[in-house]
């Protein structure tokens, strides 16, 4: 027990808890940022939303698909997809006791990724932006991950 507690203070966790809230927090600016694109563009999801329009419109045609919208929702899931592992796999990975320095750069080529991909995604950059975003962020993941592997299974 008292390992645990020493990783759990250590320099590494401490690191991976700030970019682990960073890239948690970006995830969820997302979704106010769809909600936004949403009323700014009066479109919405379901019928009982369009009950914050004020105005005579016709409210089912302003349930419908917008480009802009859709764009935002599937960064927003691509976040999703790739910050949950992150989280799970760099927990691990801090305490596994990794080289301070090591660590340090895992986690910051993660955060600077999914920054840098949601950039991509939102502005949009012509690829291939953002799909070397994700491929470095998945690197990142990954090299975690097989530090994990070796580290519990001795590979």
């Amino acid at each position: 027990m008292a390992e645990v507690v020493h990783m759990i203070d250590s320099e590494v966790f401490l690191a991976f808890s700030t970019y682990a809230t960073i890239v948690i927090l970006k995830m969820m600016l997302m979704s106010f940022m769809t909600s936004y694109f949403r009323l700014t563009r009066k479109v919405f999801a379901n019928l009982e939303d369009t009950a914050l329009v004020r105005g005579e419109e016709d409210k089912k045609k302003l349930v419908r698909v917008d480009a802009d919208v859709e764009r935002v929702r599937r960064c927003h899931q691509n976040d999703l997809e790739n910050v949950v592992p992150f989280v799970l796999i760099g927990l691990l990975y801090a305490l596994t006791g990794p080289d301070l320095y090591t660590a340090l750069l895992h986690f910051r080529v993660f955060v600077g990724s999914r920054f840098f991909h949601s950039v991509a995604y939102l502005t949009p950059l012509p690829q291939p932006c953002r799909a070397l975003a994700f491929l470095v962020g998945m690197g990142s993941n990954l090299s975690m991950a097989y530090r994990v592997l070796s580290t519990a299974l001795y590979l």
